[in-house]
């Protein structure tokens, strides 16, 4: 998906489509969020990719409706004990899977690099306090500023957890 403003609100990217393109980059994390949040949602493609490729054929050739609803199934079965409904509705991450993806083009003598690492900053920080489920932002820029053990203690006492019960 190749975003500017116009495709950050109202658009269901997410049933065909794991990768965006900002073509020119908001001003504010909220912003960000609401453009990456076109490709990450419910049953999205990543996750569909993944399930589909850990269960293939084996998993839906008995199945009389939804070949989707089969492999979701699957998935809720098979997912470590602990987990929640995050997974396999909103994340199914595996080794060499699919994932989302986002690009920025650096054009050269633009100010979008040094607006990148700006914006990735605050946007960690943005879904840190509302405990989006992608933590890899927050987590990267922790240790670039912590040694890891005070990184993980830091990420446990202020995570809220709004995974459903």
């Amino acid at each position: 998906m190749r975003c500017v403003s116009v495709g950050q609100e109202g658009l269901d990217f997410h049933p065909y489509c794991h990768a965006i393109v900002h073509w020119n980059l908001p001003s504010n994390p909220v912003d960000l969020e609401q453009r990456e949040g076109r490709i990450h949602r419910y049953k999205g493609h990543a996750v569909r990719k993944n399930l589909a490729l850990k269960y293939g054929l084996g998993e839906i050739a008995s199945a009389d409706g939804d070949p989707w609803e089969s492999l979701f199934a699957a998935g809720k079965r098979d997912r470590p004990q602990e987990s929640s409904d995050l997974i396999p509705f909103w994340l199914y991450p595996l080794v060499d899977g699919a994932q989302i993806e986002r690009y920025v083009p650096n054009l050269p003598l633009s100010r979008d690099s040094e607006r990148l690492v700006v914006l990735r900053r605050s946007l960690a920080v943005y879904r840190m306090v509302f405990g989006q489920s992608r933590q890899e932002d927050l987590l990267a820029y922790l240790l670039d500023r912590l040694p890891v053990a005070e990184a993980e203690q830091v990420m446990r006492n202020l995570q809220i957890n709004l995974e459903p019960l």
